[in-house]
């Protein structure tokens, strides 16, 4: 499990591709002390087992499913990844609970100064099957970021994002027209399956009862 916040970004340096799988090695200096062959890393936000580690660098291994369903599928030598170690039992939960599960690939629209301010906003377009797990000041991860939901506009989510954000993440080497990674509030995903569980059992009770004459 992962919290969303960014402990580094780090850098591709080679992406190997053997069929259609294929190895990324990520230049890293700091989540590198920590990890251990086979231990778990985000990488903007996808959860991927660590190999061949070295003091400045790990590899992963990316499925053929990985690679068309993340914003992998745009990543070449020399892109910014978000890193992220998973949280510790006796850790604090900054940000939401984040699965490494990525749910979907949204578009980034935009991403621009807010006036008379000293952040920016962060426009990102979603798809139908995202869109109703998002609501008005929920949690979003956004290339493994914990950010919150300022506006909902249609299939367009806005976030406002502080400069520390831009300084610690892969957000500023991002432009318009980029897949980036989404994955929703996992308490949304819960609440709709039982939701929708209970219209569906209400709905027999229902039909059996017309059925029955009452």
């Amino acid at each position: 499990m992962f919290t969303g916040i960014v402990e580094e970004v780090g850098r591709i340096s080679r992406i190997d591709q053997n069929g259609e799988s294929r190895r990324i090695v990520i230049e890293a200096k700091n989540v590198t002390k920590e990890l251990r062959a086979g231990d778990s890393c985000a990488v903007s936000g996808v959860c991927l087992t660590a190999l061949d580690i070295t003091p400045t660098s790990f590899a992963a291994d990316l499925a053929p499913e990985t690679w068309v369903r993340t914003s992998f599928s745009r990543i070449q030598p020399g892109a910014q990844v978000n890193l992220e170690l998973p949280l510790p039992v006796h850790g604090r939960l900054g940000g939401h609970i984040v699965q490494g599960h990525v749910d979907g690939v949204g578009r980034l629209e935009a991403f621009e100064p807010i006036q008379h301010g000293d952040g920016y906003w962060l426009h990102v377009q979603v798809g139908p099957d995202l869109e109703k797990y998002l609501v008005f000041k929920g949690s979003i991860a956004i290339e493994g970021i914990s950010l919150t939901v300022a506006k909902l506009n249609g299939l367009c989510c806005s976030i406002a994002i502080i400069p520390h954000t831009v300084e610690c993440t892969n957000l500023g080497s991002l432009k318009p027209g980029d897949p980036v990674n989404i994955e929703t509030d996992i308490m949304a995903k819960y609440l709709e399956k039982w939701t929708s569980r209970d219209r569906q059992q209400s709905g027999l009770d229902i039909n059996t009862l017309v059925s029955k004459g009452f």
